[in-house]
């Protein structure tokens, strides 16, 4: 089937020729000839079969030709913001000749154009989930007009590294029965689809050629290559291929860099793209290499979605992934749009732990060749150690790396982090914003020197014990550390009392200043001496039922409160310390005693 087939708005028929689109792919012609209804939608199609123009020309259709629809917005979330800034070129080319607005949103980028972008009611927001939310929360985005709610790569954007955004984003958006939603990925499975069921109303599954995830235009092949000679079979094959372009994917940031390092040690011109690139410079690379200005690209799965390089002729994977679906995406930026391409694997040592899942996951074996002796290439690189320019902002420290604390940026480095993290968690928390970051110099060293250490101290009694005898040291220290009686004159430290006697559950009583033994307190003359209480105020104060119950010494001891249980005798003498209500316990206990002898 041909677009101008169909019954679309002329002006969208326009901007469908300038993409130079003529023919439906399966996929398209699939999801326009059931979506336009408003139903909700799960496609699983391989990758580079023209899945973003299928729900651009559903989003712009119905907006054209649903008087309902008049003044509602479209918003399209993604994982990445190379992927953003596609759909959105690709969104402006279909829609040059339409009056809605379209713009992206994502981190990495100041906010002032983005905010303008609102102002001016943008109609198409193409977004990824950290700055959307970040938006929404401060009252700038309003998300309650969306119509459509499209999530591209929705395999991604359902892991658990999206996933909690991307319920937030969810519940700020209109109801389910009230907006139409549709998922788009190469690998779309029931574990992703069970999760989207609960924001999706009875939604239609398309799956184009289920049983080969894969496009059979690509030519997959693998080498069992020892990992420290990886390096020299990559240059061996770009010598022998001399392809027009080609991306190399590893999965660390800082393999990335270090093998752009050597290969331009080697001579051959490249970039690399890692998550924590700045996104001005990110943005430099893929639109150098889509130029052709740059011939070969070393990056990490950031790249690995959505990212549409015409006629890239090779893709090497220099590190198998650990997720099987991420192989998927990483040779499909080969062959895409009908034409062919070549994908290689270099598979180490650790990388075969990874081959049968991916084998499993594409239901197929990959095609495994021999690397013969000549197609190793000298490397110029070997042996010299390379370091990461850009990762090393956010070494850890030892102090960090023993306590398992996440990379920090050193002083002077404005930005807290960047790359896809900081798009999914959004705007950095408050306790990392009011953290000041440790300065270089002042970090702890690393290790401790190794043999003893040599205590010093600066006490002038200071005797070595360690010839001592237990008995010997603990008499040496209670000789030492024994409380003497306080000299004439001075005052007595304040100490606990002794347990009660006759019952060994009382609690202790620390002796403390009564707020009258205070000096200027009172109702003495100037202040001067304690105040006096009548005894009814006493008894009053401490009758059954009185929460105040109990006074302090200097107030009990202003008239007893048993005059004939103070007279008795007791069982034991009473310090002068435990008057008040200690006296009353104490007598009880006495008369209790004399009873029963």
């Amino acid at each position: 089937m041909e677009f101008k087939e169909l019954n679309l708005h002329p002006d969208l028929q326009r901007g469908i020729a300038d993409a130079e689109y003529t023919v439906c792919t399966p996929v398209q012609e699939h999801v326009l000839a059931n979506a336009f209804g408003g139903q909700d939608l799960y496609v699983q199609s391989q990758t580079g079969t023209g899945k973003t123009a299928a729900f651009l020309i559903v989003i712009f259709q119905r907006l054209l030709s649903e008087s309902l629809l008049t003044g509602k917005k479209a918003i399209i979330m993604v994982p990445t913001r190379e992927l953003a800034i596609q759909i959105e070129e690709e969104a402006r080319i279909l829609g040059k000749y339409l009056p809605f607005k379209v713009g992206s949103f994502y981190g990495g980028v100041g906010y002032g154009a983005q905010q303008q972008m609102l102002k001016d009611q943008v109609q198409i927001l193409v977004g990824t989930p950290g700055r959307v939310l970040d938006l929404n929360q401060s009252g700038q985005m309003n998300l309650m007009d969306i119509a459509f709610l499209v999530l591209d790569e929705a395999d991604r954007m359902f892991d658990m590294g999206f996933y909690p955004d991307l319920r937030k984003l969810i519940k700020v958006v209109p109801p389910a029965d009230r907006r139409q939603t549709m998922l788009f990925s190469a690998t779309l499975n029931a574990w992703v689809k069970n999760l989207a069921w609960e924001y999706t109303k009875s939604p239609y599954e398309i799956e184009i050629a289920p049983e080969t995830v894969t496009l059979d235009e690509v030519e997959q092949v693998l080498y069992h290559v020892p990992t420290k000679d990886k390096m020299k079979l990559l240059l061996g094959i770009f010598q022998r291929e001399q392809p027009e372009s080609a991306i190399v994917f590893c999965n660390t940031k800082r393999q990335t860099e270090i093998v752009a390092q050597r290969l331009q040690h080697n001579g051959f011109t490249c970039e690399f793209i890692i998550g924590d690139l700045p996104q001005s410079k990110r943005s430099k690379i893929i639109d150098a290499i889509k130029a052709g200005h740059i011939r070969y690209l070393v990056a990490t799965d950031v790249a690995a979605r959505g990212l549409d390089i015409e006629g890239l002729a090779l893709v090497v994977n220099y590190d198998l992934p650990v997720e099987a679906e991420n192989y998927v995406h990483r040779i499909g930026r080969t062959a895409r749009a009908g034409k062919t391409g070549r994908a290689i694997a270099l598979v180490g040592e650790q990388d075969v732990y990874e081959l049968g899942d991916i084998e499993k996951y594409i239901g197929k074996k990959i095609s495994a060749a021999i690397a013969e002796e000549g197609l190793y290439a000298q490397d110029t690189s070997e042996g010299m150690r390379f370091q990461s320019t850009v990762m090393e902002k956010y070494e850890r420290s030892p102090e960090d790396r023993r306590r398992g604390r996440s990379p920090r940026p050193q002083e002077g480095d404005g930005r807290r982090r960047s790359g896809e993290e900081a798009d999914r968690r959004g705007k950095e928390s408050s306790r990392e914003r009011k953290a000041p970051w440790r300065k270089p110099d002042s970090r702890k060293p690393a290790y401790k020197p190794a043999g003893p250490v040599l205590k010093k101290t600066q006490d002038p009694d200071y005797q070595d014990l360690s010839h001592l005898s237990f008995e010997e040291r603990m008499a040496y220290y209670k000789q030492k550390y024994e409380i003497r009686p306080p000299s004439p004159g001075t005052k007595a430290p304040l100490r606990e009392a002794e347990p009660l006697q006759g019952n060994g559950d009382a609690p202790k009583h620390r002796r403390s200043r009564s707020r009258n033994d205070r000096p200027g307190r009172g109702s003495g003359k100037n202040g001067e001496g304690p105040r006096k209480d009548t005894g009814q105020a006493l008894n009053r104060r401490s009758s059954p039922g009185n929460p105040r119950e109990g006074l302090p010494p200097s107030r009990a001891a202003a008239k007893p409160l048993f005059p004939e249980a103070a007279a008795a005798p007791s069982a034991a003498p009473v310090p002068a310390a435990k008057e008040g209500i200690i006296a009353r316990v104490v007598s009880l206990f006495s008369k209790k005693a004399r009873k029963e002898s």
